[in-house]
């Protein structure tokens, strides 16, 4: 994949959101973030890809990764991964259970990473390295915002 010439959103990131923790149980609809919205007390790579998005004035429902992964009312699927698009990785090729990154630029992804425990930034090479991160299972980019203009 050629490099994207567009600025990296992951390098513009107020400091909070490098700060969150993961915590798995902080997922979309969950009653941990029901009863204590934000990401204060952490998140899931779901709750916090869409907080990231949020950040930038896109919002995604809280879809669950299979759910989101179906979903077509409030994103796409693409081919090529633009900034701010979402990148759901997974063992096999199925969207359940998937892992969810935003596209930082070119062929990189910020995540909220259970392996590190916090937010990082990975070249897809080290997904791809990872066994259940190993398929990216697809793409989806945001309705209405300037880079869903056109085909993807």
């Amino acid at each position: 994949m050629p490099p994207d010439p567009t600025p990296q959103p992951a390098l513009t990131l107020p400091q909070l959101l490098w700060d969150v923790p993961y915590v798995g149980a902080r997922h979309p609809g969950s009653p941990a973030v029901a009863e204590r919205p934000g990401l204060a007390a952490g998140a899931n790579c779901q709750l916090y890809a869409y907080a990231v998005l949020a950040h930038f004035g896109r919002v995604v429902p809280p879809l669950r990764s299979s759910d989101l992964w179906e979903d077509r009312d409030a994103t796409r699927r693409v081919s090529t991964p633009r900034p701010l698009d979402l990148l759901l990785f997974n063992a096999t090729d199925d969207a359940y259970g998937a892992h969810v990154g935003v596209c930082a630029g070119g062929d990189t992804v910020l995540h909220l990473c259970a392996e590190v425990g916090r937010p990082v930034v990975w070249r897809l090479a080290e997904f791809g390295a990872r066994d259940r991160y190993r398929v990216l299972v697809g793409i989806k980019r945001v309705r209405g915002s300037h880079l869903d203009a056109g085909r993807g």
